[in-house]
């Protein structure tokens, strides 16, 4: 059991990590820089703070390592509560980390065309702020896709934290219940993306609570002990 808590709160620090730099290149820079439509305020945008978007691209690829790492513990933790759940969840952690790998560099190679570091001119100003435009929108769909996993791993976590009786089962079923939150934020923004942006508010509140509280159980907790089982 101490063994358990010390891997808990390994994975709670690397959770709190991930939401960090996450919460940066996802939450507050990408919305920052693209500017759906426009290319010549998406391009300004960019230019105007190409050290912060270089750093947005760093946080993006610590964020996707920190998340396999994670995984890749909470596996170690949960494989003896049932190791195909926890395989699943390590398979979705692995499908949205390459995407969000992939989402970083086309944001890289946006800025790369935005400061001249490749060179567009032939295409005239137009033209090399359409590519610009063009890679920030394939970053931004692209992380709407990975969205995807970043909801489907919360199942199998969801799963194996209310299985394994070392969390609250409240918590679980949370987690499972954020899981379907970002399947219908997803599928809103890409089938009906005026209802998918009057509901992403909402859509969010399910992971927001969810993720939060499994960090700070990870790391405040870590699991429970035969002392303090409770429903």
């Amino acid at each position: 059991m101490n063994s358990n808590k010390k891997t808990a709160r390994i994975a709670g620090v690397l959770y709190l990590l991930v939401g960090i730099f996450g919460g940066f290149a996802e939450g507050y820079l990408e919305p920052k820089m693209y500017v759906a439509g426009n290319a010549a305020a998406t391009v300004g945008n960019v230019v105007a703070n190409s050290g912060l978007v270089r750093i947005g691209v760093v946080a993006d690829l610590l964020d996707a390592t920190f998340f396999i790492i994670l995984a890749l513990v909470l596996y170690v933790l949960f494989k003896h509560v049932r190791e195909s759940v926890a395989r699943a969840m390590l398979v979705f952690v692995v499908i949205a980390v390459a995407i969000t790998c992939l989402s970083a560099l086309f944001e890289y190679e946006g800025l790369q065309v935005a400061t001249g570091a490749v060179d567009m001119t032939s295409l005239g100003t137009a033209g090399s702020n359409a590519v610009v435009l063009l890679l920030l929108d394939a970053q931004h769909y692209g992380l709407l896709i990975a969205q995807i996993f970043f909801g489907l791993w919360l199942a199998p976590l969801g799963y194996l934290a209310y299985k394994s009786g070392w969390f609250p089962k409240t918590l679980g079923i949370v987690l499972i219940a954020a899981c379907a939150s970002y399947l219908v934020d997803f599928l809103a923004a890409f089938l009906v993306p005026n209802v998918g942006k009057a509901i992403h508010s909402f859509a969010t509140i399910l992971p927001t609570i969810a993720e939060p509280w499994m960090v700070l159980y990870l790391l405040v907790v870590g699991v429970r002990t035969q002392h303090n089982l409770k429903d």
